[in-house]
């Protein structure tokens, strides 16, 4: 046997060790971000089922990364990523990040950059098929990778293809794409009381018609007391419905 092909063999037998010391290390980092005082009870009470530590190490975030997150509402990842990638990556905020603008300096979150990406949104004749103006452009390249959590269902097909595309254009090649969302069942109708779920089978076929590889999911938000049949915000859940998470990768 020569040379090559035993240290081919060598570095085959120690990748997953190397990749779980990795994921580990991450996991601290993030346990430590999500013991910060800049998070409030409701995020921590929110942590018991989005599990932010395991769904991070799983998209594989390293802190030396650059990091796009898509619509970062209230920021409750935003606290958690800007605090991992402060010192040696950089955390951009997408589609929406306008939203959280005002409250970054009061997080000690100031290396965050919001970008002036033209986003803008208007409803459109159903709920949940919300419309994105085509003046979209996020404006950065050879982003390391790219997270939304639980926000594409808010969109028509039609404006989830162009939000994806910007999405591809600013990832770099290897970059990871990480999707969360509320689960609906598969092939199911649209229904107005329930339009806060999607098809995780919708989103493969969408984001791997754009070009994406669809890499791997995780069940790690599953919630089998959720059946599927309430809208995500029904009180009966108590904001606790079951996710699907996603990983797709730029070729």
């Amino acid at each position: 046997m020569n040379k090559r092909l035993l240290k081919l063999l060598f570095i085959i037998a120690i990748m997953p060790a190397a990749l779980s010391a990795q994921q580990a290390d991450i996991k601290a980092e993030v346990q430590k971000a999500m013991a910060s005082p800049i998070r409030e009870e409701a995020d921590h009470a929110a942590d018991v089922y989005r599990k932010p530590d395991v769904a991070l190490s799983f998209f594989g975030l390293k802190n030396d990364m650059r990091v796009l997150e898509i619509m970062p509402g209230g920021g409750y990842y935003t606290k958690i990523l800007g605090q991992v990638l402060a010192e040696k990556g950089k955390l951009y905020e997408g589609a929406g990040g306008d939203s959280i603008a005002d409250k970054l300096a009061g997080w000690g979150l100031t290396k965050v950059e919001i970008l002036d990406d033209k986003f803008e949104m208007k409803r459109g004749e159903k709920k949940g098929f919300n419309l994105i103006s085509d003046t979209l452009n996020f404006n950065v390249t050879d982003i390391d990778m790219a997270l939304t959590f639980r926000n594409l269902h808010d969109f028509s097909p039609e404006s989830r293809k162009l939000l994806n595309t910007q999405v591809f254009k600013a990832l770099k090649s290897g970059g990871i794409y990480g999707v969360v969302d509320h689960t609906r069942r598969h092939m199911e109708p649209y229904d107005a009381e329930r339009w806060r779920r999607l098809d995780p089978v919708v989103v493969i076929k969408e984001l791997q018609d754009l070009g994406f590889v669809f890499v791997d999911y995780s069940d790690l938000a599953y919630q089998p007391n959720d059946e599927l049949k309430l809208d995500s915000t029904n009180p009966a859940l108590n904001r606790n419905s079951d996710n699907f998470t996603l990983i797709f990768r730029k070729p």
